[in-house]
């Protein structure tokens, strides 16, 4: 394909289909290992927010996978919160945008959802341009850097008392 040429990228919601894809993307992006990292531990046994778990395509007859979004609820102080992540773009198309538009419609889905706020575990120069900010109050467990928790509110009162332990959702 001619990277000159205009690349059209279709977003849309993951599908069942979609699983092995988008493993093997994360696994080319972040490697086999990343499922040692703590925010793993964080979706085990734990099901991904769906609607907002989106894939990036090109709008092509090969559709390959350029990207994907996934979601998980957790538990602050018994408060369901969003967790973003992971976020992953092929390494062939890095620089492309695919993960912004990937960030920016997925929170836009989930402000449209009703969730208050969304916290991630990343780079804040990268995020801040979502209006991701270092948390001063939220603990991931170890051994996560706390300088590497992001949150960003998704409704006027959305960080309003979100402090604590960030854990493992339970649904009640």
């Amino acid at each position: 394909m001619d990277r000159g040429a205009e690349v059209v990228i279709r977003i849309a919601t993951e599908t069942e289909a979609d699983g092995w894809e988008i493993e093997y993307l994360l696994d080319t992006a972040f490697t086999p290992g990343r499922t040692a990292l703590s925010s793993y531990r964080l979706r085990d046994g734990v099901q991904p927010v769906s609607d907002l778990c989106l894939t990036a395509r090109d709008d092509d007859a090969m559709a390959s996978l350029a990207g994907c979004i996934r979601f998980w609820p957790v538990a602050v102080n018994g408060r369901k919160t969003l967790l973003l992540g992971p976020v992953a773009t092929h390494p062939t198309r890095q620089g492309e945008g695919i993960a912004a538009r990937l960030i920016l419609e997925s929170l836009e889905r989930a402000t449209a959802s009703g969730w208050s706020a969304c916290i991630l575990i990343g780079d804040e120069p990268y995020y801040r341009r979502f209006g991701f900010t270092k948390s001063e109050t939220l603990r991931f467990p170890p051994p996560t850097n706390p300088n590497r928790i992001l949150v960003k509110a998704l409704a006027s009162d959305g960080l309003d008392g979100l402090s604590g332990s960030v854990v493992r959702w339970q649904e009640p």
